[in-house]
C-alpha cells in the first residue's frame, strides 16, 4: 500500500469516506461525526499539505491529517511550546476494516512526527466514543485529560476533547511513502 499527499481532487472523495464511517459510527450507537464537515476546513487542510491518503491500487483504504497546528482550546501553552504533531480524522475504509490499518497509520504518523522534530504526536477523541478512546490506548496513547469547554469546528458544542499523547518515532507500519519528506 502507497501512503501520500492528499490532493483538491480528492475532496469530494473524502467527504463521502466521513459519511461513510459515520454511518458505520452510528450502527455501533455513536453520535461522531453526525454533523457534518465544512468541505471549506477540509479543503484548506489539503491545500495545506497535511492530508494522507493510503492507496491500495486504485482504492482508498484510508486517511489520516497529521498537522503541527492544535485544535485550538484543548491544550495549554506549555503543551503547545512542546514540539508535537498532531492527527485528526484517522479514517479507514470499511472495505479494509479488520486488518489494523489504522494502526499502521498511527505508526507512520509517528515517525513522520519524529522526522520533522516532534516530540509527541498528539489527538483529540471524541468524548462520548469509549472504545475508539481504547483503541488510541491500545495503541500506545497516554490519556492527558478531557476537555468539554468550547465550540466544535462544524458548530456546536465541544465533542472531541478526550486528549491523549505517545511518543512520536520510528515504528512498523509497512506503506510505501510517497509523500513529501519533511525533516526537522
Amino acid at each position: 500500500m502507497i501512503i501520500e499527499t492528499a490532493t483538491p481532487a480528492d475532496l469530494e472523495h473524502l467527504l463521502a469516506f466521513r459519511r461513510e464511517a459515520a454511518t458505520w459510527l452510528q450502527t455501533l450507537g455513536s453520535d461522531q461525526w453526525s454533523r457534518d464537515y465544512p468541505a471549506d476546513k477540509l479543503l484548506a487542510t489539503i491545500e495545506a499539505g497535511t492530508v494522507f491518503m493510503l492507496r491500495d491500487g486504485a482504492e482508498t483504504a484510508g486517511t489520516i491529517t497529521v498537522t503541527p497546528e492544535a485544535e485550538p482550546g484543548l491544550w495549554s501553552p506549555g503543551e503547545l511550546a512542546e514540539p508535537s504533531r498532531f492527527i485528526n480524522k484517522l479514517t479507514v475504509s470499511r472495505a479494509y476494516a479488520g486488518h489494523d490499518l489504522g494502526g499502521r497509520l498511527l505508526n507512520w504518523a509517528g515517525e513522520r512526527a519524529a522526522n520533522e522534530g516532534a516530540v509527541w504526536l498528539r489527538l483529540d477523541a471524541w468524548t462520548t466514543n469509549e472504545p475508539l478512546q481504547r483503541y488510541y490506548l491500545e495503541h500506545g496513547f497516554t490519556h492527558v485529560r478531557t476537555e468539554l469547554e468550547g465550540g466544535a469546528v462544524n458548530g456546536g458544542p465541544r465533542v472531541s476533547g478526550w486528549l491523549a499523547q505517545r511518543a512520536a518515532g520510528p515504528a512498523e507500519h509497512g506503506f510505501t511513502d510517497r509523500t513529501v519528506r519533511v525533516t526537522a
